[in-house]
């Protein structure tokens, strides 16, 4: 295979020792572009995929990134210094960088975080329809089961305070959402296919 999307990859971690700050939604998306879509434009690739399957496959994957992100918030800023935090987001409700080093995330900026949380799981409902769209059946099961737990998670962001409270899933929270993404693809099989999504930039 090219090692394009190894290169790709490559580029992210030059951005993760040298950017710490992100301006906007745009930056992290353009970061998400290095880091988390080609991963999955990758393992398509493995599995012999049509690039009209990229463009799905990006959403989810940046979804996937900026769950993480919202996610360990305090600790990348606590132990790397590094915030995903768009700027314009922070500043839009009155919230600092500095917050993230606290126990509890003050109103202001809980208020971003459940913004970013809501800007996500819209993302993630571009990617809905990449299980249908692969034509590997064991790779589509793969995905709903990342889906569910993607759609988990964001509800749990956009309600939760990241910094004081789990946003996590448990195992047993894990085995349930991965027997209900197995159950939905395969029922989604057996009814039929849904439209190919539109082609990707770059494809």
């Amino acid at each position: 295979m090219a090692p394009r999307h190894a290169l790709d990859v490559l580029t992210a971690f030059r951005m993760d020792v040298t950017k710490f700050r992100y301006e906007n939604w745009d930056e992290v998306i353009h970061y998400c572009r290095y880091s988390a879509m080609p991963v999955g434009r990758f393992m398509l690739d493995v599995h012999g995929e049509s690039t009209s399957t990229w463009a799905a496959s990006d959403a989810l994957c940046a979804g996937l990134q900026i769950n993480n992100h919202l996610q360990d918030c305090g600790k990348d800023y606590r132990n790397l210094n590094r915030v995903y935090l768009p700027r314009d987001a922070l500043a839009a409700h009155g919230a600092t960088v500095e917050a993230l080093g606290e126990g509890r995330a003050p109103a202001p900026l809980l208020q971003c975080l459940h913004s970013l949380a809501e800007r996500t799981e819209a993302l993630l409902n571009e990617g809905k329809s990449l299980s249908a769209e692969v034509k590997d059946f064991r790779l589509g099961l793969e995905i709903s089961v990342i889906q569910a737990f993607a759609d988990k998670i964001v509800r749990l962001l956009k309600g939760r305070d990241p910094l004081s409270e789990t946003v996590h899933l448990g195992p047993v929270e894990l085995l349930v959402h991965s027997v209900g993404g197995v159950a939905s693809e395969m029922t989604r099989r057996i009814v039929g296919r849904r439209p190919v999504s539109k082609p990707a930039a770059g494809a």
